[in-house]
């Protein structure tokens, strides 16, 4: 664990991922599968392509199986490191995306302090992995997003409309724990960690799986200032 005093703040605050990861390993390919149309991720990420210059380094946190957003940054000519809580997520994304570096971690563990360092970031996308922690720790997440952007950074974010905490719900066959915010406070949120917030996109979805519920997806497009 981290010390209170870390620059990511985790310190304070006991993690527990039980079951988590696991019951990613267990979804494996189901989760394109019961997601197969992704027209407002695919959208912001565009967002990032259009406005870094290639070789630009992007950081995707919470990868999955590097469908599509890995793939579609790589494309683009951008240098892309993802990240992901489950060991067969990242599996799979190294077989999808070769030209991507895919690491098994923790965003508690991503630390300015070089505990686990893999350097400074252009841009960030965070497509609905931020709602897998409970919403303690969400802040702290989006300062260490903060942290590992250069100044001007820019952040994608997407979140599943919903006031909740923690909360456990069937998923594909399995059972996760999700967090969420409405809208307004969301944003908020993003505000409160150092982010200004230049765009924002709301969707309706409708999964593939009769056992996830229908969705209101919330995309917001960031930039970090220009604070050293």
């Amino acid at each position: 664990m981290n010390s209170p005093t870390s620059p990511s703040g985790h310190g304070n605050i006991r993690r527990d991922r039980t079951g988590q990861a696991e019951a990613f390993d267990a979804l494996g390919h189901r989760y394109d599968e019961a997601f197969p149309h992704k027209e407002g991720q695919v959208a912001a990420a565009e967002w990032l392509v259009e406005s870094l210059p290639a070789g630009s380094r992007v950081l995707d946190l919470g990868c999955g199986t590097g469908l599509p957003t890995a793939r579609q940054l790589v494309e683009a000519g951008l240098k892309v490191v993802g990240i992901d809580l489950s060991g067969r997520m990242v599996a799979l994304a190294r077989e999808n995306v070769p030209g991507a570096e895919f690491h098994q971690v923790d965003v508690a563990d991503l630390r300015s302090d070089g505990t686990r360092d893999l350097g400074r970031f252009d841009g960030v996308a965070a497509f609905f992995s931020l709602l897998m922690l409970p919403r303690a720790e969400i802040p702290l997440a989006l300062r260490t997003v903060h942290q590992l952007l250069v100044p001007g950074g820019l952040f994608v974010l997407s979140m599943v409309e919903a006031d909740l905490d923690d909360f456990p719900i069937p998923f594909i066959g399995t059972t996760i724990r999700v967090s969420g915010y409405l809208q307004d406070e969301l944003r908020e949120v993003v505000k409160g960690a150092g982010f200004e917030i230049v765009g924002e996109e709301s969707y309706s979805y409708a999964p593939a799986s009769a056992d996830v519920q229908p969705e209101e997806q919330i995309f917001l497009r960031c930039r970090r200032g220009q604070d050293a």
